[in-house]
């Protein structure tokens, strides 16, 4: 499992979220209330009149009678049935407005997450979230909530116009109420816990699948298949487990509540005939009594119902609100730098509590000046590159632009000084034009997005694409290769236009040949601009102007090429072993 879990949000923090999103809405929110109100009044009608319908043929009444009731109950229909279509209509709107905005939060949320955050819950947890988690909240939004809405006004009222018959008849009802409360307070106090149970056990499939997709390559290679099968079968039992505990849950709530049900039905109508054998009621008042209480089972029975929805649909919403809850890695202090010039001093960091990658890393950083990072694997290059962009805040020491401290910048304001690329890359579903031009703050030209492909090596190719610029790419469009995808990414950078670059061997999956072209072009479109590259092809580190020997945490050597060399040291031993000689 991954080593840290994204947060759910609390019991307060989602009536915050609720009553915020009612204020966003008021008009919306009154009007479909008024209308449930008035449909739930249109349908009360109907036992009224039936009421006075039994009254009326124990007396004698004409046919002409009946006919007017008859012809009240169907105009009261009619006027319940357009009220409640409009009803659910504002309803919707209200809940489709409420479900964009509670994506927009959380898309918003999501992309505010500090990185070291993410890499460290795994996209499991976040992929679960952005999906099965969103598609049950809108399920919750656009239907639960509003029929819920409806079934609470129509119990309220329906129960009102039963005692609007007389108060004897509240004695019945109160019956049914202990067995509702104890079923309630019994599936409350475990259903929230055990539905967020349930989705955290569908965030840990989603990661053990990623893993393994992502993987599929070392799993095949090491023999691993059988592990990876143990692994995600441990994860399914406890799915399993969590649903059939889920399922107990509603197996024993809902029946319990068919007993609340029942009881106060046949209560009313053996006291309702109790009282009339007395004389103390009317054979109307009777009848008018038992249908509403009849009529009462219906809504509450559809509240305790979709409650079950409501509580899927809050855990799902507490785990959307949860993302805005991860703790910021910056400090916003408002201070501009004064210039581009990169430092890093005594830095420390760790990924794990007490075991230190970065060891008191000093190195500052001329402006334009180009510095290769070389080493050997997990001397922690990519680690303090990072650092140097400001993915992670250190542990230990600072590292600044222009006397500032990166994690006190604003991330818009951070990626205009300094960007990273790595080898990982993706290409989003859209025209290669769009792939390019959503790097650029201010918008991009064509001759801006062709100037930034010729900078990569990649116009030529892009040109020969079906459709040239306006070839769909991504998933379901045309694919590109792992080498055009790694040169979109780098054109972005170019278009992004940022001071800093810290290149993570940006060219790993670019041929050898073709990328020594590559970055020759390159350095000439970023001529006076600071660059730090990481890489273990050191044709990078002959070209640099210095070059940074990272061992063990701590950088060994620096110093020019030549100087370098010449010291006979680290670097001049990776030199001898790269050129074979």
């Amino acid at each position: 499992m991954s080593d840290t879990t994204l947060p759910v949000a609390d019991g307060g923090s989602l009536r915050r979220y609720a009553v915020d999103l009612a204020r966003r809405h008021p008009r919306l929110l009154w009007t479909a209330l008024v209308l449930h109100v008035l449909a739930a009044v249109a349908g009360l009608a109907a036992p009224r009149l039936l009421g006075g319908l039994v009254e009326a043929v124990e007396t004698g009444s004409t046919t002409s009678h009946v006919d007017r009731v008859v012809l009240a109950l169907f105009g009261f229909l009619v006027l319940q049935t357009v009220l409640t279509r409009y009803a659910r209509y504002v309803s919707q709107v209200l809940g489709e407005q409420v479900l964009a905005e509670l994506r927009e939060d959380f898309v918003q949320n999501s992309l505010a997450l500090p990185v070291g955050v993410v890499e460290s819950a795994g996209s499991g947890d976040l992929l679960t979230r952005t999906s099965r988690d969103v598609e049950q909240l809108g399920w919750s939004v656009r239907w639960a909530l509003p029929e819920w809405t409806i079934a609470c006004v129509t119990a309220v009222l329906t129960f009102a116009a039963a005692l609007s018959v007389g108060w004897w008849v509240a004695l019945p009802c109160l019956f049914g109420v202990p067995p509702l409360v104890v079923g309630l307070r019994w599936y409350l106090a475990r259903a929230k816990d055990g539905y967020l149970r349930e989705s955290a056990t569908y965030s840990q499939i989603s990661a053990t699948l990623t893993e393994t997709v992502e993987g599929s390559r070392t799993v095949e290679a090491l023999g691993l298949g059988r592990e990876r099968v143990t692994a995600i079968d441990a994860d399914i039992d406890d799915s399993y487990a969590a649903e059939r505990y889920t399922l107990h849950l509603r197996t024993v709530f809902f029946p319990s509540m068919d007993i609340s049900y029942i009881i106060p039905t046949v209560l009313t109508l053996l006291y309702g005939g109790y009282l009339y054998s007395q004389g103390s009621v009317s054979l109307g008042d009777v009848t008018t009594a038992v249908l509403y209480v009849q009529m009462l089972i219906d809504p509450v029975d559809r509240v305790v119902a979709i409650l079950d929805e409501l509580q899927m649909g809050a855990a799902s919403l507490a785990r959307l609100l949860g993302v805005a809850q991860v703790p910021d890695d910056r400090e916003v202090s408002g201070r501009e730098p004064a210039g581009e010039q990169l430092a890093a001093h005594d830095v420390r960091f760790s990924y794990v509590e007490g075991r230190d990658v970065l060891h008191g890393v000093d190195l500052d950083v001329g402006v334009g000046e180009r510095i290769a990072m070389v080493g050997p694997s997990g001397a922690g290059k990519s680690t303090l590159g990072r650092l140097l962009a400001g993915i992670h805040p250190p542990r230990t020491g600072e590292v600044t632009v222009g006397g500032v401290g990166l994690v006190e910048l604003p991330l818009g304001d951070l990626r205009g000084h300094v960007a990273l690329v790595t080898q990982e890359h993706h290409v989003f579903v859209g025209s290669l034009r769009e792939n390019l031009a959503l790097a650029a703050p201010e918008g991009a030209t064509e001759d801006d997005v062709r100037a930034a492909l010729a900078a990569v090596d990649a116009l030529d190719w892009a040109d020969a694409l079906p459709e040239g610029l306006s070839t769909e790419v991504g998933s379901g469009g045309h694919t590109l290769h792992a080498a055009q995808a790694q040169q979109v990414a780098l054109a972005r950078l170019v278009l992004a236009d940022p001071h800093t670059l810290v290149l993570d061997e940006a060219t790993s999956l670019i041929d050898p040949r073709a990328a020594r072209h590559l970055e020759r072009s390159l350095a000439a479109v970023l001529e006076g601009r600071t660059v730090i590259a990481i890489a273990h092809r050191l044709f990078s580190a002959h070209d640099a102007d210095r070059v940074a020997v990272v061992e063990d945490g701590v950088i060994a050597e620096l110093g020019s090429h030549d100087d370098l060399v010449a010291a006979d040291g680290s670097y001049a031993a990776l030199w001898r072993s790269w050129n074979g000689s």
